[in-house]
């Protein structure tokens, strides 16, 4: 076996981990695949004879594209939600293997991704790298191009907004949690009862207009009529999973860890009241959105 050979074959050997890393760098498979076809050129073409820990040498070389990737995004200013041309609510993401990567979302976190696309590209290699696969802040330090105290500082920053502000004492995460979960389960699962008990009869939804889109915000009264529309709009939505939104626990659906629609729910006595369906794009910028303990 030459040496390429050899390298080829390690590489296949990290190729799970590096994935993960490059997903949660970049919040896209399509996107981690591409970067760790890069990271396998850049490796090839490298002399890792001298390479003692080849794991962490990998970790780097696939960061490093990351960081590339994540700040040539900043350079274009994408903003993808000022762009509704479908339904967000309904559409599937584009590229790649959507039932997949939907899948992985939901093992990662939905709320996460949705954080730290909130990020600058280096609070994001900084926490990812460091917190996430604990890598030290040494090491990260010389691929920014800081010191390791202001990398620390970077990843506090990341990890302060990923916790996000603390909820009010009187607001009971853990119930409004099993609540929130529930629906999301009950609509997944297509359990018409299930949400049905989930609801207040007089439960009231209000989607803005960016939702269907209308030209007007939409507003459906009445247990049955909310559980029904719920159930057609969430049984065709993927990336969807519970964040902490302004406090209290909600749904944020995302494509490529884009934020594209937000759920908000009222909780009394154990059931929910309404339902705010938020997807117009100024609305979105202004929730703050946090990762549930």
């Amino acid at each position: 076996m030459n040496e390429h050979e050899w390298l080829a074959e390690r590489f296949g050997e990290h190729r799970s981990h590096l994935r993960a890393v490059a997903y949660r760098m970049l919040g896209s498979l399509s996107e981690a695949d591409d970067a760790l076809q890069e990271a396998w050129l850049r490796a090839s073409r490298a002399d890792v004879g001298q390479v003692h820990n080849l794991a962490g040498w990998l970790t780097t070389v696939v960061a490093r594209v990351c960081l590339n990737m994540l700040r040539s995004r900043e350079h274009r200013r994408e903003d993808p939600l000022d762009v509704h041309e479908v339904d967000p609510l309904l559409a599937p993401a584009s590229g790649g293997d959507p039932e997949q990567e939907a899948v992985l979302a939901d093992s990662v976190g939905v709320a996460l991704l949705v954080v730290l696309d909130t990020l600058t590209p280096a609070e994001r290699i900084a926490f990812v790298l460091h917190d996430l696969f604990a890598v030290p802040f040494e090491e990260i330090a010389p691929m920014l191009e800081r010191s390791p105290d202001a990398t620390r500082q970077l990843a506090s920053r990341a990890r302060r907004r990923v916790k996000g502000a603390a909820p009010a004492p009187t607001v009971d995460l853990t119930r409004q949690r099993e609540i929130v979960g529930a629906f999301l389960s009950a609509t997944r699962g297509r359990d018409f009862q299930a949400l049905i008990s989930l609801l207040h009869p007089e439960v009231v939804l209000r989607a803005d207009k960016a939702v269907i889109p209308t030209p007007e915000p939409v507003i459906v009264h009445g247990a049955e009529p909310v559980a029904k529309g719920a159930m057609a709009a969430m049984q065709r939505a993927q990336f969807t999973g519970p964040a902490l939104i302004d406090g209290t626990v909600g749904l944020a659906m995302a494509t490529h860890g884009h934020l594209r629609v937000a759920l908000t729910f009222t909780v009394v006595d154990g059931l929910i009241t309404a339902i705010d369906v938020i997807a117009e794009p100024d609305s979105l910028r202004r929730l703050e959105l946090a990762v549930l303990d």
